[in-house]
């Protein structure tokens, strides 16, 4: 049941238009570290109901509020620091472009808190423009967007990432539970730094306290995550590349230098890109092409050279040379 808070005594309740007292609710934010709905529903005479109804109208109109939970249980709203300083968001038809043909690449997030965030601003976008501009840049992100590449689905994964990326915000500890494959479940105490996208998948990227060093954790392999009352500082000399290192994929192990031929069929192919920051390419006057680079992550590299069959030939390491191969024969075997 529902209470109603008590206005101080001699002091009368408020009756004034929602304008009004959401810009009393602004102003007490604005002026303050952040209030909770109990001191916000004091100040203004009101219920908790109705301060609840005036956050959602003040986060739906745009301002950057966020809701953190403290130490004591409560929960305190505030506005992102600064933000006043900040000029209105606008943006030109060509940038829009962008973000909609970025928002086509991302519908792996289908049914992710991420994909309601998106809905939500892309929705804000929509009211700012004419319904043919907005038609117009549907189809362009339509067309850039690739089907049937065997996309993962998260959504029965839903409140998992909600707690995740509350983690990620603020900063929270977690206990992990992650089930690697054809592995029995571990449970780790994490600091996580970060989430990566590769490949149509997220990973959860961060401090794993049980092994003392940094790990990557694919999230449809995460069992279930708890949110601890600890806070970790992400140190200032992370970068997201210290969780793959040289690895070709994410798969991090110690390098080695790769040597490869590919046929003049699919020299166009290999030349058009930079498949690692270490690589060397020379090109034979028949056209044939040799790609060398350092890297790790063994499997993701078989892979890889797999997919140019039957136009790549592996030179280097010999370890590799006789896993490519020893991998061909295998699948003639079973075939």
């Amino acid at each position: 049941m529902e209470r109603k808070t008590r206005n101080k005594p001699g002091k009368p309740a408020k009756k004034y238009s929602q304008a009004a007292r959401l810009h009393d609710v602004i102003r007490i934010l604005e002026a303050r570290y952040g209030a909770t709905v109990d001191e916000l529903a004091e100040e203004c005479g009101v219920t908790r109901r109705t301060v609840y109804r005036d956050l959602d109208a003040i986060r739906d109109a745009g301002y950057p509020l966020t809701s953190e939970p403290e130490a004591d249980g409560r929960t305190l709203y505030r506005f992102i620091t600064g933000f006043k300083k900040l000029p209105p968001i606008t943006f030109s038809l060509e940038e829009l472009m962008t973000l909609y043909l970025c928002r086509g690449q991302l519908g792996f997030l289908q049914g992710t808190p991420f994909q309601d965030d998106l809905d939500a601003i892309f929705g804000r976008i929509h009211s700012s423009l004419p319904p043919r501009s907005v038609a117009h840049l549907e189809r362009i992100a339509e067309t850039a967007s690739p089907k049937f590449q065997g996309e993962r689905d998260y959504a029965a994964q839903k409140g998992l990432l909600k707690e995740l990326r509350r983690a990620l915000l603020y900063q929270y500890r977690l206990e992990l539970a992650y089930t690697p494959a054809r592995r029995t479940t571990e449970v780790y105490r994490f600091d996580p730094y970060t989430l990566l996208f590769y490949e149509g998948a997220l990973y959860l990227g961060g401090f794993a306290h049980n092994r003392g060093a940094l790990r990557l954790f694919l999230v449809d392999r995460i069992e279930h995550a708890t949110v601890l009352d600890e806070r970790f500082e992400v140190p200032d000399d992370f970068a997201a590349v210290d969780l793959t290192g040289s690895a070709f994929g994410l798969i991090d192990e110690d390098p080695v230098k790769v040597k490869a031929r590919f046929g003049a069929e699919i020299g166009h192919l290999i030349r058009e890109r930079v498949w690692h920051p270490s690589q060397e390419l020379v090109e034979g006057e028949d056209g044939v092409l040799t790609l060398t680079f350092a890297a790790s992550g063994a499997k993701e590299i078989l892979a890889w050279l797999y997919s140019y069959l039957p136009h790549v030939e592996v030179l280097e390491p010999e370890s590799l040379r006789t896993l490519f191969y020893q991998g061909l024969r295998d699948g003639l075997r079973k075939g």
